[in-house]
This record gives C-alpha cells, sequence and structure tokens, in this order.
C-alpha cells in the first residue's frame, strides 16, 4: 500500500541537542526507527478543573483506540510550538482554547508498540482551559470524556497500560511538578 503524503504536512527532525536538521512527512515518520522530532501534548482543562480525555480514532497509526490526554501533535516548520497546541485544539477538537500555557517545556520520550512502531518525540506539554464540550474529528477521537485529575493521574501511577505511555509519563511528571494545582489557572512552567 502506497502512503499519500500531503506535502505540507510536515514534522521537524531534530539532532541529539533537539536542535532542528531538517523536515519529514508526517505520515511516514513513524515507524520501526522513527528518528527524533518535535512533538507536543496538551492537557485541557475546563474551568472546572476537569481534564479532557480522549480515546484515539482505531485508524490512528500509533496506538490506535488508546485513552490518552486531550490533544498531542506535531508543530510544521516554523510555527511555534504553543500556537501549534492551540491550532490542533482547534481542528481535532473543535475547541477554543482560552489560555495555552507551557507546563513540562523539556519533555521527551521513547516508547514502541508491539509491532515494533516507535515514537520518539521531543515533546513539549502544555495546558490549556476551554469552556463547553468538544465536537472532536472522528478520524482523530473516537470517544472524550471529562474527568477528575485525580482519576487520571491514577491511572498513569497504578495503571499506566490504560492509557498512551506519553500520557502516563507526563501525568506523573505534572503531578510531581505542581501536584494538584496542575488544573488551575495560575500554573506555567516557570512555577518553582
Amino acid at each position: 500500500m502506497t502512503t499519500v503524503c500531503d506535502p505540507d504536512d510536515l514534522v521537524v527532525l531534530l539532532d541529539g541537542q533537539r536542535r532542528p536538521i531538517g523536515t519529514a512527512p508526517r505520515a511516514t515518520v513513524h515507524h520501526k526507527h522513527t528518528p527524533l522530532h518535535l512533538a507536543f501534548s496538551c492537557y485541557v482543562f475546563d474551568p472546572a478543573g476537569r481534564l479532557l480525555v480522549q480515546r484515539r480514532a482505531v485508524s490512528k497509526p500509533t496506538w490506535p483506540g488508546v485513552w490518552s490526554n486531550s490533544c498531542c501533535g506535531h508543530p510544521r516548520p516554523g510555527e511555534d510550538v504553543a500556537d501549534a497546541a492551540a491550532r490542533r485544539i482547534r481542528e481535532e477538537l473543535r475547541l477554543e482554547p482560552g489560555d495555552v500555557r507551557p507546563l513540562l517545556p523539556d519533555f521527551a520520550y521513547t516508547a514502541t508498540m508491539p509491532d515494533g512502531t516507535r515514537e520518539n518525540e521531543a515533546c513539549p506539554v502544555f495546558g490549556a482551559v476551554a469552556a463547553g464540550d468538544p465536537d472532536p474529528d472522528p478520524a482523530e477521537v473516537a470517544e472524550w470524556r471529562w474527568v477528575g485529575w485525580p482519576e487520571f493521574l491514577a491511572a498513569a501511577r497504578t495503571s499506566p497500560w490504560l492509557i498512551s505511555p506519553w500520557a502516563a509519563l507526563q501525568a506523573r511528571e505534572l503531578d510531581d511538578r505542581f501536584g494538584p494545582a496542575v488544573c488551575g489557572p495560575d500554573v506555567s512552567g516557570t512555577a518553582a
């Protein structure tokens, strides 16, 4: 089967010091030898402090059908990462983010699926606030729900296989850094 690539849908490839060294089509970058590339994750909270979680569409090439954080993606070449996160919240979840802020700007991870497909990402983590329920793109999201942060954190700490590997790692790091205040309006990646 031939993969059709959108010439504008590129990811930024990185060297070992996380400096840009080129681009690759997003549709072909994830495989058994995935190069290090730039991505992001976002945790969208409602004004009451509940976290939006999603189950990835079963057609996704990586971790299909797995529950995860609110939104993930890849910035385009030259695109600010926070702007990319806001763009994907609009495109994927059809929500308007009111506040996108850095939480874990230096997060990176690797994870390998049972079929050998590997994630290898420098993946800054953002928090955002949005009001109202999402109307997600079904090509991206199979299901969604609002959950309390303690519930999501419990899954990450005690049953990490229930959620995406990056979300399990990120949730534990977010809790270690911010505690329950992670869903508060004044949290930023520059907090002590």
